[in-house]
């Protein structure tokens, strides 16, 4: 009976976390959005802080804010719908997002200004290799991960 009762609780308790949510975007960073009252980090991607800068050839630029701004222009004007899925260790939501259809987190590891993080094997892998043969993004110059530069910071 008790594991009858748990297996309805975890039952319960992944339907509540996971739904769509939908309304007017926000942009916080590169990988964090806020849509429907709701703080959603992009589900197997990781994007540069806005603090970061990155190296081009002889040049410094802030590729944290650059990130953002590509989120910004793939979500401009797009009906825009998320699926949460478990609460963030940093607060908020992690979740995927579809603008207009197309998926949000392959779409920002396709620019070259958010990584995979393949040890959650969301298939975004092959998409990051594309991105860096292309040099597009990050990829043209050179950079530390952000989960790197954020231990460092």
């Amino acid at each position: 009976m008790r594991l009858l009762l748990l297996v309805l609780v975890l039952i319960v308790a992944g339907q509540v976390s996971a739904e769509d949510v939908t309304g007017p975007v926000h942009v916080f960073d590169g990988d964090t959005v806020e849509i429907g009252g709701r703080r959603i980090h992009l589900f197997g991607i990781d994007a540069p802080e806005l603090e970061q800068t990155c190296e081009w050839p002889a040049k410094t630029y802030p590729c944290g804010e650059v990130a953002r701004t590509g989120l910004m222009d793939l979500l401009a004007g797009a009906n825009v719908v998320c699926k949460t899925r478990d609460e963030a260790p940093e607060g908020g939501w992690t979740g995927t997002c579809r603008a207009d259809g197309f998926d949000v987190g392959r779409n920002m590891v396709h620019t070259g200004w958010t990584l995979a993080i393949h040890q959650l094997g969301t298939g975004y892998e092959a998409t990051e290799e594309k991105a860096k043969q292309a040099k597009r993004g990050l990829w043209r110059g050179t950079f530390v991960t952000p989960w790197d530069w954020r231990r460092r910071n």
